[in-house]
């Protein structure tokens, strides 16, 4: 029995030994642009694929998040200086980003930079993070880092200089720019990013409404975050999370693992 052109091209993309990775990633790209995070054919995502995190994938250039497939995830080393010269060359400002990322910061899995509706309003505020008023916004009490030195486009220095401003945190507020998610997994830095925004949405929604905001004490916003690490840990929220959307994904769209 004769195989056909698209058996054989899944055969060969399923064979790709980050096959997996590849789809995961499209899948969290795909529900990106169903959930209107995105920003077109601008932003990114990407995701460390060596021990030592520099070689990853990562969107190609003008592709809208909606359209992505695995197959068209691009594979990168952060420290090749010939990348920008092939033809197949990503965005400069995603190369500058994700590959300063995964150059110096081998501990950023899965690199997530978005301009969301709500995070990027609360990045345009002088505000020092997210106050705790729901159970939501305090996942991440005392767990963002704030970026206060926009100076541009995020190429050259100033991409470099972001890698130094994330620390320890998962979360980084890229003042009058955006927001940063990483994340060990896929899963992880998805859901992380996927709650960070409904969060924010809760905050600028309160705050619209005029009224006084009922924030409780730090000891209680920190007991609430502590459970949430415990909870996703213990449960695998984020695995359970991506999961779900992988099936929704196969419903309506399954091209995205092509």
């Amino acid at each position: 029995m004769s195989i056909s052109v698209v058996d054989r091209q899944s055969n060969a993309i399923e064979s790709d030994p980050h096959y997996q990775q590849r789809v995961d990633l499209a899948a969290a790209l795909r529900m990106t642009a169903r959930l209107n995070m995105h920003e077109g054919v601008a932003n990114h995502f990407s995701l460390a694929v060596s021990d030592d995190g520099s070689r990853f994938l990562i969107n190609p250039f003008g592709r809208h998040f909606a359209n992505v497939r695995a197959s068209e995830l691009l594979l990168l080393d952060a420290h090749d200086e010939g990348t920008m010269d092939g033809p197949d060359a990503p965005d400069p400002t995603a190369w500058a980003i994700h590959g300063a990322m995964h150059r110096n910061l081998p501990q950023a899995r899965c690199v997530m930079h978005v301009h969301s509706k709500y995070a990027t309003a609360l990045a345009a505020m002088d505000v020092t993070g997210l106050p705790p008023i729901d159970q939501n916004t305090m996942r991440f009490f005392d767990r963002i880092a704030l970026d206060e030195g926009f100076d541009g486009m995020g190429l050259g220095d100033e991409a470099e200089r972001l890698t130094t401003t994330l620390g320890d945190k998962r979360i980084l507020i890229m003042g009058n720019h955006g927001v940063m998610v990483v994340g060990d997994t896929v899963a992880r830095a998805f859901d992380e990013l996927y709650y960070f925004e409904r969060a924010c949405e809760t905050y600028l929604t309160a705050l619209a409404t005029g009224k006084p905001l009922r924030v409780v004490s730090d000891a209680v916003a920190e007991k609430t975050a502590r459970q949430w690490e415990d909870y996703l840990d213990r449960v695998g929220l984020g695995d359970a999370h991506l999961r779900e959307v992988h099936e929704l994904l196969a419903r309506a769209e399954p091209d995205y693992r092509n």
